[in-house]
Protein backbone atom coordinates (compact mmCIF):
# COMPACT_ATOMS: atom_id res chain seq x y z
CA UNK A 1 0.00 0.00 0.00
CA UNK A 2 2.76 2.88 0.86
CA UNK A 3 4.20 1.57 -2.67
CA UNK A 4 0.99 2.29 -4.19
CA UNK A 5 0.84 6.21 -2.39
CA UNK A 6 4.44 7.20 -2.98
CA UNK A 7 4.22 6.12 -7.11
CA UNK A 8 1.29 7.90 -7.03
CA UNK A 9 2.93 10.63 -5.61
CA UNK A 10 5.69 11.16 -7.73
CA UNK A 11 3.02 10.75 -10.62
CA UNK A 12 1.16 13.75 -9.39
CA UNK A 13 4.77 16.01 -8.74
CA UNK A 14 5.59 14.99 -12.34
CA UNK A 15 2.84 16.13 -13.64
CA UNK A 16 2.65 19.13 -12.06
CA UNK A 17 6.61 19.59 -13.04
CA UNK A 18 5.55 18.77 -16.66
CA UNK A 19 2.76 21.72 -16.27
CA UNK A 20 5.20 24.17 -14.67
CA UNK A 21 7.61 23.58 -17.63
CA UNK A 22 4.41 24.06 -20.28
CA UNK A 23 3.35 26.90 -19.00
CA UNK A 24 6.73 28.78 -18.59
CA UNK A 25 7.78 27.64 -22.34
CA UNK A 26 6.75 30.19 -24.96
CA UNK A 27 6.48 30.25 -28.75
CA UNK A 28 9.36 32.00 -29.85
CA UNK A 29 9.57 34.53 -32.93
CA UNK A 30 12.13 36.91 -34.78
CA UNK A 31 11.63 40.51 -33.64
CA UNK A 32 10.84 42.88 -36.27
CA UNK A 33 13.05 45.31 -34.87
CA UNK A 34 16.24 43.13 -34.19
CA UNK A 35 16.16 39.94 -35.79
CA UNK A 36 16.29 38.25 -32.81
CA UNK A 37 14.20 35.47 -31.06
CA UNK A 38 12.30 36.67 -28.94
CA UNK A 39 8.86 35.62 -27.20
CA UNK A 40 5.78 35.60 -29.06
CA UNK A 41 3.99 38.10 -26.63
CA UNK A 42 6.50 40.49 -27.21
CA UNK A 43 7.46 40.52 -30.45
CA UNK A 44 4.46 40.47 -32.56
CA UNK A 45 2.80 42.69 -30.13
CA UNK A 46 3.16 46.33 -30.92
CA UNK A 47 6.34 48.65 -30.02
CA UNK A 48 6.22 52.27 -28.81
CA UNK A 49 7.76 55.57 -30.25
CA UNK A 50 8.93 58.00 -28.26
CA UNK A 51 10.27 61.49 -28.04
CA UNK A 52 13.65 61.94 -26.11
CA UNK A 53 15.22 65.59 -25.44
CA UNK A 54 18.49 65.46 -26.24
CA UNK A 55 19.86 68.81 -25.89
CA UNK A 56 23.44 69.16 -23.61
CA UNK A 57 20.97 69.71 -20.25
CA UNK A 58 18.67 66.41 -21.13
CA UNK A 59 21.88 64.26 -21.02
CA UNK A 60 21.61 63.71 -17.52
CA UNK A 61 18.13 63.06 -16.99
CA UNK A 62 17.94 60.24 -20.34
CA UNK A 63 16.24 57.54 -18.62
CA UNK A 64 15.18 54.02 -20.05
CA UNK A 65 17.01 55.09 -23.30
CA UNK A 66 18.66 51.59 -23.90
CA UNK A 67 15.46 49.85 -23.86
CA UNK A 68 14.70 51.03 -27.27
CA UNK A 69 15.56 48.75 -30.13
CA UNK A 70 15.50 51.34 -32.71
CA UNK A 71 16.91 55.11 -31.96
CA UNK A 72 16.55 58.06 -34.38
CA UNK A 73 18.48 61.26 -34.23
CA UNK A 74 17.27 63.98 -36.82
CA UNK A 75 17.62 67.84 -36.18
CA UNK A 76 14.92 69.80 -34.81
CA UNK A 77 15.66 73.88 -34.60
CA UNK A 78 18.97 76.09 -33.92
CA UNK A 79 21.10 72.83 -34.64
CA UNK A 80 19.82 71.03 -31.87
CA UNK A 81 18.81 67.18 -32.11
CA UNK A 82 16.16 65.13 -30.78
CA UNK A 83 15.84 61.25 -30.45
CA UNK A 84 13.19 58.76 -30.90
CA UNK A 85 13.12 55.54 -29.66
CA UNK A 86 11.13 52.51 -31.08
CA UNK A 87 10.99 50.32 -27.89
CA UNK A 88 9.52 46.85 -27.99
CA UNK A 89 10.57 45.02 -24.84
CA UNK A 90 10.91 48.05 -22.06
CA UNK A 91 8.65 46.30 -19.28
CA UNK A 92 11.90 47.00 -16.97
CA UNK A 93 12.29 50.11 -18.26
CA UNK A 94 10.31 52.03 -14.98
CA UNK A 95 11.23 55.01 -15.92
CA UNK A 96 12.05 56.57 -19.82
CA UNK A 97 12.65 60.31 -19.99
CA UNK A 98 12.65 62.96 -20.80
CA UNK A 99 9.73 62.64 -22.79
CA UNK A 100 9.51 66.02 -25.09
CA UNK A 101 7.76 67.53 -27.90
CA UNK A 102 6.30 65.89 -31.31
CA UNK A 103 8.27 67.19 -35.00
CA UNK A 104 5.70 65.86 -37.77
CA UNK A 105 8.72 63.50 -39.57
CA UNK A 106 9.38 61.58 -36.61
CA UNK A 107 5.37 61.15 -36.87
CA UNK A 108 6.42 59.13 -39.52
CA UNK A 109 9.39 57.31 -38.45
CA UNK A 110 7.37 55.87 -35.83
CA UNK A 111 4.36 54.92 -38.36
CA UNK A 112 7.06 52.62 -40.53
CA UNK A 113 6.93 50.06 -37.32
CA UNK A 114 3.36 50.24 -36.84
CA UNK A 115 3.93 51.76 -33.73
CA UNK A 116 1.88 54.10 -31.31
CA UNK A 117 3.63 57.34 -31.18
CA UNK A 118 4.23 59.41 -27.95
CA UNK A 119 5.00 62.97 -26.89
CA UNK A 120 4.52 66.02 -24.83
CA UNK A 121 4.09 68.66 -26.61
CA UNK A 122 3.79 69.27 -30.61
CA UNK A 123 4.67 71.39 -32.93
CA UNK A 124 1.46 73.07 -34.87
CA UNK A 125 2.30 71.41 -37.99
CA UNK A 126 2.32 68.08 -36.57
CA UNK A 127 -0.95 68.25 -35.40
CA UNK A 128 -2.93 66.84 -38.31
CA UNK A 129 -0.70 64.40 -38.72
CA UNK A 130 -0.99 63.28 -35.24
CA UNK A 131 -5.37 63.36 -35.78
CA UNK A 132 -3.98 60.66 -38.05
CA UNK A 133 -2.56 58.21 -35.93
CA UNK A 134 -2.23 56.64 -32.65
CA UNK A 135 -1.38 59.16 -30.66
CA UNK A 136 -0.52 59.91 -27.54
CA UNK A 137 -0.36 62.96 -26.84
CA UNK A 138 0.88 64.79 -23.20
CA UNK A 139 -0.50 67.98 -23.92
CA UNK A 140 -3.97 67.04 -26.11
CA UNK A 141 -5.39 70.46 -26.45
CA UNK A 142 -4.43 73.61 -28.06
CA UNK A 143 -1.44 75.98 -26.70
CA UNK A 144 -0.73 79.68 -26.68
CA UNK A 145 -4.63 80.48 -28.35
CA UNK A 146 -4.32 77.23 -31.12
CA UNK A 147 -7.63 75.78 -31.35
CA UNK A 148 -7.21 71.83 -31.97
CA UNK A 149 -7.63 68.66 -29.73
CA UNK A 150 -5.55 65.43 -29.79
CA UNK A 151 -5.94 62.10 -28.54
CA UNK A 152 -5.95 62.76 -24.38
CA UNK A 153 -3.09 60.68 -23.35
CA UNK A 154 -1.63 63.35 -20.01
CA UNK A 155 -2.07 59.83 -17.71
CA UNK A 156 0.80 58.46 -19.63
CA UNK A 157 3.32 61.15 -18.55
CA UNK A 158 4.34 62.01 -15.15
CA UNK A 159 6.13 65.13 -14.29
CA UNK A 160 9.65 64.21 -12.17
CA UNK A 161 10.99 67.59 -12.33
CA UNK A 162 10.31 71.60 -13.40
CA UNK A 163 11.53 72.60 -16.94
CA UNK A 164 11.40 70.68 -20.57
CA UNK A 165 13.48 67.70 -19.30
CA UNK A 166 11.30 66.79 -16.44
CA UNK A 167 8.60 64.68 -17.72
CA UNK A 168 9.24 60.73 -17.99
CA UNK A 169 6.53 57.90 -18.38
CA UNK A 170 6.97 53.94 -18.29
CA UNK A 171 5.87 50.46 -19.54
CA UNK A 172 2.59 50.32 -16.86
CA UNK A 173 1.56 53.69 -17.59
CA UNK A 174 1.63 53.28 -21.32
CA UNK A 175 -0.08 50.11 -20.99
CA UNK A 176 -2.64 51.02 -18.97
CA UNK A 177 -3.03 54.48 -21.64
CA UNK A 178 -3.25 51.96 -24.49
CA UNK A 179 -5.71 49.92 -22.89
CA UNK A 180 -7.84 53.18 -22.09
CA UNK A 181 -7.63 54.58 -26.00
CA UNK A 182 -9.35 50.70 -26.58
CA UNK A 183 -5.87 50.78 -29.14
CA UNK A 184 -5.08 47.03 -30.81
CA UNK A 185 -2.07 45.56 -29.38
CA UNK A 186 -1.61 43.54 -32.42
CA UNK A 187 0.60 44.72 -35.46
CA UNK A 188 -1.78 45.79 -38.67
CA UNK A 189 -2.73 43.03 -40.58
CA UNK A 190 -0.09 42.54 -43.10
CA UNK A 191 2.47 44.16 -41.44
CA UNK A 192 5.99 42.09 -41.94
CA UNK A 193 8.47 44.09 -40.16
CA UNK A 194 10.93 46.81 -41.52
CA UNK A 195 14.27 45.30 -42.32
CA UNK A 196 15.52 42.25 -43.56
CA UNK A 197 17.83 40.83 -40.84
CA UNK A 198 20.88 38.17 -41.07
CA UNK A 199 19.63 34.71 -40.50
CA UNK A 200 20.78 33.04 -36.77
CA UNK A 201 23.86 32.22 -36.72
CA UNK A 202 25.35 34.42 -39.74
CA UNK A 203 26.98 37.75 -40.01
CA UNK A 204 27.00 40.27 -42.41
CA UNK A 205 30.35 41.59 -43.71
CA UNK A 206 30.54 44.69 -45.88
CA UNK A 207 33.43 43.29 -47.68
CA UNK A 208 34.06 45.66 -50.35
CA UNK A 209 33.26 48.93 -47.68
CA UNK A 210 35.37 51.46 -46.42
CA UNK A 211 36.63 50.72 -42.85
CA UNK A 212 33.99 52.50 -40.29
CA UNK A 213 35.72 52.66 -36.76
CA UNK A 214 34.60 55.81 -36.24
CA UNK A 215 31.24 57.24 -37.37
CA UNK A 216 30.44 60.85 -37.05
CA UNK A 217 27.16 62.10 -38.31
CA UNK A 218 27.94 65.42 -38.60
CA UNK A 219 25.93 67.37 -36.08
CA UNK A 220 27.98 70.02 -34.59
CA UNK A 221 25.55 70.78 -31.42
CA UNK A 222 26.69 67.56 -29.35
CA UNK A 223 29.46 66.24 -31.42
CA UNK A 224 27.96 63.02 -31.44
CA UNK A 225 30.06 60.18 -32.77
CA UNK A 226 30.12 56.23 -32.68
CA UNK A 227 33.17 54.39 -31.60
CA UNK A 228 33.26 50.54 -33.34
CA UNK A 229 34.09 47.80 -31.19
CA UNK A 230 35.50 44.79 -32.34
CA UNK A 231 35.57 42.28 -29.46
CA UNK A 232 31.81 42.64 -29.34
CA UNK A 233 30.97 44.10 -33.20
CA UNK A 234 28.81 46.85 -31.44
CA UNK A 235 29.31 50.73 -31.86
CA UNK A 236 29.05 52.66 -28.81
CA UNK A 237 27.61 56.44 -28.66
CA UNK A 238 29.33 59.97 -27.35
CA UNK A 239 27.80 63.26 -27.64
CA UNK A 240 28.94 66.36 -26.16
CA UNK A 241 32.06 64.78 -25.49
CA UNK A 242 31.66 62.05 -22.92
CA UNK A 243 29.88 58.59 -23.64
CA UNK A 244 25.75 58.81 -23.90
CA UNK A 245 24.68 56.46 -20.86
CA UNK A 246 21.44 55.54 -19.77
CA UNK A 247 21.19 56.81 -16.33
CA UNK A 248 18.51 54.06 -15.52
CA UNK A 249 21.26 51.32 -15.76
CA UNK A 250 24.81 52.93 -16.55
CA UNK A 251 24.92 50.92 -19.81
CA UNK A 252 26.50 53.26 -22.50
CA UNK A 253 24.35 53.37 -25.82
CA UNK A 254 25.63 50.63 -28.29
CA UNK A 255 24.25 49.20 -31.74
CA UNK A 256 24.61 46.83 -33.82
CA UNK A 257 24.12 48.62 -36.92
CA UNK A 258 24.04 52.19 -38.22
CA UNK A 259 22.20 54.31 -41.29
CA UNK A 260 22.73 56.99 -42.22
CA UNK A 261 19.35 58.25 -44.49
CA UNK A 262 19.94 61.93 -46.52
CA UNK A 263 16.77 63.65 -46.86
CA UNK A 264 15.74 67.01 -48.26
CA UNK A 265 15.03 69.70 -45.51
CA UNK A 266 13.63 73.03 -45.61
CA UNK A 267 12.20 75.16 -42.95
CA UNK A 268 8.67 75.42 -41.77
CA UNK A 269 9.20 79.16 -41.03
CA UNK A 270 11.67 81.22 -38.96
CA UNK A 271 12.01 78.59 -36.57
CA UNK A 272 10.63 74.81 -37.34
CA UNK A 273 12.45 72.38 -39.35
CA UNK A 274 10.83 70.13 -41.78
CA UNK A 275 13.06 67.36 -42.71
CA UNK A 276 10.99 65.09 -45.74
CA UNK A 277 11.05 61.29 -44.38
CA UNK A 278 9.00 60.28 -47.80
CA UNK A 279 10.23 62.60 -50.73
CA UNK A 280 7.06 61.79 -53.06
CA UNK A 281 8.86 58.63 -53.24
CA UNK A 282 12.22 59.72 -54.50
CA UNK A 283 15.23 57.93 -54.02
CA UNK A 284 17.28 59.31 -51.36
CA UNK A 285 21.12 58.50 -50.39
CA UNK A 286 22.97 57.54 -47.25
CA UNK A 287 25.44 54.95 -45.68
CA UNK A 288 25.03 51.54 -43.93
CA UNK A 289 27.76 50.43 -41.58
CA UNK A 290 27.93 47.22 -39.83
CA UNK A 291 30.98 45.44 -38.61
CA UNK A 292 33.60 47.79 -38.75
CA UNK A 293 32.13 48.51 -42.38
CA UNK A 294 30.38 51.46 -44.11
CA UNK A 295 28.59 51.29 -47.55
CA UNK A 296 26.92 53.71 -50.18
CA UNK A 297 23.12 53.30 -50.06
CA UNK A 298 19.64 54.66 -51.30
CA UNK A 299 16.29 54.62 -49.92
CA UNK A 300 13.26 54.98 -51.13
CA UNK A 301 9.64 54.39 -49.30
CA UNK A 302 7.87 51.05 -50.62
CA UNK A 303 4.88 50.96 -52.59
CA UNK A 304 4.48 54.93 -52.80
CA UNK A 305 2.00 56.35 -55.06
CA UNK A 306 0.97 59.20 -56.13
CA UNK A 307 -2.53 57.72 -57.22
CA UNK A 308 -3.29 57.13 -53.32
CA UNK A 309 -5.52 59.92 -51.97
CA UNK A 310 -4.40 62.62 -49.95
CA UNK A 311 -5.30 62.89 -46.19
CA UNK A 312 -4.21 66.09 -45.31
CA UNK A 313 -2.13 69.43 -46.49
CA UNK A 314 0.49 70.80 -44.34
CA UNK A 315 1.32 74.14 -45.37
CA UNK A 316 3.54 77.18 -43.78
CA UNK A 317 4.99 80.09 -44.90
CA UNK A 318 7.82 78.81 -46.20
CA UNK A 319 6.64 75.16 -47.44
CA UNK A 320 3.08 73.04 -48.35
CA UNK A 321 2.73 69.51 -48.44
CA UNK A 322 0.55 66.47 -49.50
CA UNK A 323 0.09 63.79 -46.57
CA UNK A 324 -0.60 60.98 -48.25
CA UNK A 325 -1.10 57.42 -46.58
CA UNK A 326 2.10 55.74 -48.77
CA UNK A 327 3.98 58.19 -47.08
CA UNK A 328 4.18 56.07 -43.80
CA UNK A 329 5.09 53.29 -45.62
CA UNK A 330 8.35 51.57 -44.60
CA UNK A 331 11.47 52.81 -45.98
CA UNK A 332 13.25 50.21 -47.78
CA UNK A 333 17.17 50.98 -48.04
CA UNK A 334 19.60 49.37 -51.00
CA UNK A 335 23.21 48.52 -51.65
CA UNK A 336 24.86 49.89 -54.58
CA UNK A 337 23.83 47.07 -56.68
CA UNK A 338 20.05 47.88 -56.15
CA UNK A 339 20.05 44.60 -53.64
CA UNK A 340 17.93 45.31 -50.57
CA UNK A 341 20.59 45.76 -47.41
CA UNK A 342 20.52 42.55 -44.63
CA UNK A 343 21.35 43.74 -41.33
CA UNK A 344 23.00 42.10 -38.68
CA UNK A 345 20.84 41.33 -35.65
CA UNK A 346 20.36 43.61 -33.09
CA UNK A 347 20.15 47.29 -32.36
CA UNK A 348 20.13 49.85 -35.24
CA UNK A 349 20.44 53.55 -35.13
CA UNK A 350 19.27 55.94 -38.03
CA UNK A 351 20.77 58.87 -38.29
CA UNK A 352 18.22 61.32 -40.27
CA UNK A 353 21.03 63.71 -42.27
CA UNK A 354 19.73 66.72 -44.29
CA UNK A 355 21.29 66.51 -47.53
CA UNK A 356 23.14 70.22 -47.63
CA UNK A 357 24.57 68.27 -44.75
CA UNK A 358 25.75 65.24 -45.69
CA UNK A 359 29.78 66.67 -46.67
CA UNK A 360 29.66 66.77 -42.88
CA UNK A 361 29.26 63.23 -42.18
CA UNK A 362 32.74 61.29 -41.34
CA UNK A 363 33.52 57.89 -41.62
CA UNK A 364 37.01 57.04 -40.98
CA UNK A 365 39.32 53.93 -39.71
CA UNK A 366 41.07 56.51 -37.30
CA UNK A 367 39.81 56.28 -33.08
CA UNK A 368 41.94 59.31 -32.81
CA UNK A 369 40.01 61.42 -35.15
CA UNK A 370 38.48 64.28 -33.41
CA UNK A 371 34.55 65.17 -34.00
CA UNK A 372 35.66 68.67 -33.63
CA UNK A 373 36.67 68.48 -37.46
CA UNK A 374 33.50 68.99 -38.57
CA UNK A 375 32.55 72.67 -37.56
CA UNK A 376 34.77 73.63 -40.31
CA UNK A 377 32.80 72.02 -42.89
CA UNK A 378 29.15 73.49 -41.90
Amino acid sequence: MKKILLAAAAAALMSVSLLGVSASAEEMCASYLTGKQVPVSIGRQRPFGLMIENDADAVQWQHGTSYADIMYEAMVEGGITRLEGIFEDYEGADMIMPIRSCRPYYIYFAREFNAYYGHFGQVIYAVPILQLSDDMAGLPFGEDGQNYTLHDGSAAYIRHHDGVTGIYTNHQLLSDAIDNAGWSRDYASGYTGHYNFAQDGETVDLANGQTANVVIPGFVNNHARFDYNQDDGLYYRSEFGSPQIDQLNGQQLAYRNIIIQECPSTMFDDHYLWTDPAISGGVGTGWFITNGKAERITWQKEFWSADDPILTTISSAYVSFDVRLCDFNVTRYYDESGNEIVLNQGKTFVEVVREQDAGMVVISDDYGIDTYVIDSMG
